[in-house]
């Protein structure tokens, strides 16, 4: 399923999250709930938490999860396969529970699927050719 699906699903499955956006590995937004301007608003944040916890890390160590809690709520960001999936949740989430309904969601979209490429077709031999 592709982004927006998938984030409408995380939405019906949990009334917790406020906001939420998918990112592609080039931070460009794949997917966002409410509305297009709140997702890009979250996809801003999301860029500067994940380089304020990447400073803290060695260079060598990916952040894969990141998670902010505040007095009116908390942000989760998870990373994995190359995207980016992050939510803004109302106070009093239970984080473990938060995070897993975001990794489903983040595994239930599809990955770009590679074009096929067409192989030249052989030839077809005749029954003349092949008796000679």
């Amino acid at each position: 399923m592709d982004a927006a699906t998938a984030l409408a699903g995380l939405q019906g499955l949990s009334s917790r999250f406020e906001s939420a956006v998918v990112l592609d590995d080039a931070g460009a937004v794949l997917g966002s709930t409410p509305d297009e301007a709140a997702g890009e608003r979250l996809a801003g944040a999301v860029t500067d938490v994940l380089s304020a916890a990447a400073a803290l890390r060695s260079p060598d160590v990916d952040v894969t999860r990141v998670e902010v809690e505040v007095d009116d709520g908390a942000l989760f960001v998870l990373r994995d396969n190359g995207r980016t999936i992050a939510a803004t949740a109302r106070p009093g989430a239970v984080a473990g529970i938060a995070v897993r309904d975001l990794r489903t969601c983040l595994e239930s979209i599809d990955a770009a699927k590679p074009k096929r490429r067409r192989s030249a077709r052989k030839p077809k031999v005749s029954e003349e050719e092949d008796a000679a």
